[in-house]
């Protein structure tokens, strides 16, 4: 299994990106810039997860980069739910509504490891509530919950890279120190 299926923000991004297209499909006209711009987003949060963790092995600076713009994209697409809310005079539900309160439970039911099979697919598929209002609530639900989750992984990232260095400078040490050998 690919090593980043077992992030909790990837599993979460890959929950907002498959109900994210459902949402689209089903609500925002198929010949809007706001589905091409929410897919968009949707994918770009999803996939720079996974390049940013990819790459934070040989640069950290590239994988600080790119959770960040993953966070962008999901703040996007965050307000794009917002968006769809307000112009259609539905209700966005505070974070101490008892319904957000089971979209958490439910989101974390989904991502949690148990529900991911060997191969790191998630057994138990995510599901719209099945109305505009419920459905954009709980994708907007998600993004707040991932875009939390990018905000930790950067400022761990970071605090890394401040302790540790970046592979350029381990390199040089250790090319200055097989020099300082060879004298």
């Amino acid at each position: 299994m690919n090593p980043v299926k077992k992030l909790l923000s990837y599993r979460y991004a890959e929950i907002i990106f498959d109900l994210g297209y459902e949402f689209v499909k089903k609500y925002i006209d198929y010949k809007s810039r706001t589905k091409d711009q929410l897919e968009q987003a949707l994918r770009s949060g999803k996939q720079n997860i996974v390049e940013g963790v990819s790459v934070g092995f040989t640069s950290k600076s590239s994988e600080i980069k790119l959770l960040g713009v993953s966070k962008g994209s999901f703040e996007e697409a965050q307000s794009d739910f917002e968006d769809y809310l307000r112009v259609n005079n539905l209700e966005t539900y505070l974070k101490t509504d008892p319904k957000v309160t089971k979209f958490r439970q439910q989101a974390y039911q989904l991502s949690n490891l148990n529900n991911l099979s060997s191969l790191g697919y998630l057994i138990e598929k995510p599901k719209l509530p099945g109305n505009p209002q419920d459905d954009a609530n709980f994708l907007l639900t998600l993004c707040h919950i991932v875009t939390f989750l990018l905000d930790k992984q950067i400022k761990a990232s970071i605090a890394k890279f401040e302790k540790e260095g970046g592979i350029s400078e381990k390199l040089r040490a250790d090319r200055i120190k097989y020099l300082k050998s060879l004298k």
